[in-house]
């Protein structure tokens, strides 16, 4: 047990000040290198074992939050090890198959596109190396076996490349904070993932300090931050809030399930350093084939941030109150953590196993459970964290909640 613990619980009374905290920290963008990921959540395997329980002096979950709200951070560059577990059966492939055909399906098909080439961080383990100099230098390296893609941001100019295929990905902003912009569409790094995180603090939340650790090589408070809601399958949340400069060094959720954490991201290696200046720039390597982005920079990196990770599932759409109609025609019933959006596709429901056939029969059935209701039938389909009411008459059920939760929702609507 860390030298100080603190179990300071947001109490009715605090919840104004704690959201103040949060908007403050939900406006601070931390220039790291943060790029689009079409996938339903990202994260880590364990990054760093902790290293001994650091003596820092006290203090409240408040103060924390103001800490991440006000980090400064211009210069750094580190090293973080990425992976994501679901708790999804083994597809046999057919995973590659499906992401290989949405790829063709948008955009220009270059396999140095962010928006499909970052897809790759939503299973398995991955190390990614940033760094960052100021809002318009930011770069991300995902280092693969025997190959390596890069992400780059220079100014107005956005850089993918892909060294296995030896494809090169432009796109250009109309001023670097457009360029900025949709870089930070998604969180992939744990400053990202936390900032997120903290936009679903309100009175539905328990928020507290619980000791100190350790996170490559830096002292750092532990931030937890857990779902009052019972039907949530968010357990907690915890922060590693680097002591000195605020920084969030490693971010971990862990099912209300149970066992290994859905989404683990942390530095294993930071500095605050300015990287060299030449750690920015991009040369077309010779025989390179380069795609130029259509939309000149708008929306380059396709998508709106909200498969990108947590902070959709965790953050947005969350306050205390139904939202009524959302974006086309969704919905987004109940409060807090256990908040369900709602659709109708206006078509049949999902094709059980046998009527889709092949791989992709064999994928749905191992992930819908059919369940009966005043609703009618329907299949939920169920991750560690994100799980999906499909009626037979086509309404969609979604959320961070159990089946029971959206079985209640689909019987009341």
């Amino acid at each position: 047990m860390a030298p100080y613990e603190s179990d300071d619980s947001t109490s009715a009374g605090e919840t104004d000040d704690l959201r103040a905290g949060r908007r403050k920290a939900a406006r601070y963008v931390v220039p790291v290198a943060v790029v689009g990921v079409a996938a339903a959540t990202i994260g880590l395997v364990p990054a760093l074992a902790d290293s001994g329980d650091p003596n820092l002096p006290k203090i409240s979950a408040q103060q924390l939050i103001e800490k991440i709200a006000k980090s400064d951070v211009q210069q750094m560059s580190g090293t973080v090890k990425i992976s994501t577990d679901l708790g999804l059966p083994d597809l046999g492939g057919l995973e590659s198959s499906l992401t290989s055909g949405a790829t063709r399906g948008s955009g220009d098909g270059s396999s140095a596109d962010p928006s499909a080439k970052l897809t790759e961080l939503a299973t398995g383990t991955h190390t990614v190396r940033v760094a960052a100099d100021g809002p318009d230098r930011q770069k991300l390296s995902l280092l693969e076996n025997a190959a390596e893609y890069s992400l780059i941001h220079n100014g107005k100019d956005v850089w993918g490349y892909d060294s296995r295929s030896n494809s090169v990905y432009h796109s250009t902003g109309h001023d670097s904070a457009d360029a900025r912009k949709k870089q930070e569409q998604a969180p992939a790094t744990p400053d990202q993932l936390a900032k997120e995180a903290l936009k679903a603090v309100d009175g539905t939340t328990s928020v507290s300090v619980q000791g100190t650790a350790q996170v490559a090589g830096r002292d750092a408070y532990r931030l937890v931050i857990k779902p009052k809601d019972a039907g949530s399958t968010v357990g907690q949340i915890t922060v590693a809030v680097d002591a000195k400069t605020g920084l969030p060094l490693k971010f971990t959720l862990t099912p209300a399930s149970g066992g290994a954490a859905v989404i683990d991201a942390g530095f294993t290696q930071i500095s605050f350093a300015r990287p060299a200046a030449s750690t920015f720039d991009f040369k077309t390597p010779k025989g390179a084939k380069v795609t130029e982005d259509k939309g000149h920079g708008k929306g380059s990196l396709k998508g709106d941030g909200r498969h990108g990770a947590p902070g959709k599932d965790l953050g947005k759409g969350m306050p205390g109150k139904d939202l009524g109609k959302g974006p086309g025609g969704m919905n987004v019933i109940g409060e807090g953590w256990d908040s369900i959006a709602t659709f109708d596709t206006g078509g049949k429901g999902v094709p059980s196993g046998s009527e889709a056939g092949g791989q992709f029969g064999g994928f749905l059935d191992s992930l819908g459970d059919k369940v009966t209701g005043k609703f009618g039938s329907g299949t939920v389909f169920k991750t560690r964290l994100i799980n999906a009411l499909v009626t037979d008459d086509g309404k969609v059920y979604v959320g961070a909640v159990d089946k029971d939760a959206l079985v209640k929702a689909a019987n009341a609507g």
